[in-house]
């Protein structure tokens, strides 16, 4: 996904400047890639903006962290912090790209892009994700950082699509326990496999995976010998999930089992 640079930063225009050819970066992100020379920050920056609309991200990234070595008092120095975090992020180098944001809001936190910097720091852990047979500790630092977003600049024009990511995330998340659940289940760890799909129904509730674990948490509880248990997972899956195949199998298996429901005690005269 290409995200685009803050619009105060993007619209800056430098007066073109010629400027020597770059010799190139051997190692991404890397400063010392670019051999000093000094350089004014008009020059600096157009080669950097130059390089960037090129699509040459590597060589853009170090020239705008070479616009900060070299002039860091400037208001330069702000602008290319950021551009070298948005030119990392093309290149692919995420975790260069969410140092240098975190970099620029721990230096800035009240500037005026400090919401784009947010999410690029989000986005870039976002790009990350890896699938759910995997750790997830790149996917729960996603959600914490677009949640920092959405709850520091909620109005934000970048908040929009962090709302969105954050939900897939969340079902990244509970897919990663679903996945889990079902790796106990069919080795007869009902009570572990239970615990997962429980975690699913409680703090993951709105997501796709929800239908399923309510079936499983009724196969669980019945496995585990807790039948009233598997009659109120199935109850709230007819409940909100009337015409799903989950809640057909749910009923089928309650059905099956009818005979293990306690009956309710009478009322007292």
């Amino acid at each position: 996904m290409r995200i685009p640079a803050p619009r105060t930063i993007a619209l800056v225009l430098i007066a073109a400047v010629a400027i020597p050819t770059l010799s190139g970066c051997a190692r991404r992100g890397a400063r010392s890639d670019i051999p000093y020379v000094a350089r004014d920050v008009g020059t600096l920056y157009t080669a950097a903006k130059e390089r960037l609309d090129r699509k040459q991200y590597k060589v853009a990234a170090a020239l705008f962290d070479e616009v900060e070595r070299q002039h860091p008092y400037s208001v330069w120095a702000r602008r290319a912090q950021l551009m070298g975090a948005f030119s990392y992020y093309l290149d692919g180098n995420y975790s260069q790209a969410i140092q240098s944001a975190q970099r620029f809001l721990a230096v800035h936190p009240g500037n005026r892009d400090a919401p784009y910097a947010y999410y690029l720091v989000g986005i870039s852990y976002y790009e990350q994700i890896s699938d759910v047979t995997r750790d997830q500790k790149i996917t729960q630092q996603a959600l914490d950082a677009l949640g920092e977003l959405t709850r520091r600049y909620p109005n934000s024009r970048y908040a929009a699509d962090a709302r969105l990511k954050i939900d897939l995330v969340r079902d990244h998340l509970a897919g990663k326990e679903m996945e889990v659940g079902r790796f106990y289940e069919r080795r007869g760890q009902w009570l572990s496999a239970s615990m997962r799909f429980r975690t699913v129904v409680d703090q993951y509730q709105t997501t796709t995976h929800a239908p399923e674990a309510l079936m499983r948490l009724t196969e669980t509880y019945l496995a585990l010998g807790l039948p009233d248990e598997a009659n109120k997972a199935a109850a709230v899956l007819g409940a909100n999930y009337p015409g799903t195949d989950w809640y057909e199998r749910a009923y089928k298996l309650m059905q099956q089992n009818a005979d293990k429901l306690q009956p309710k005690p009478a009322a007292a005269n």
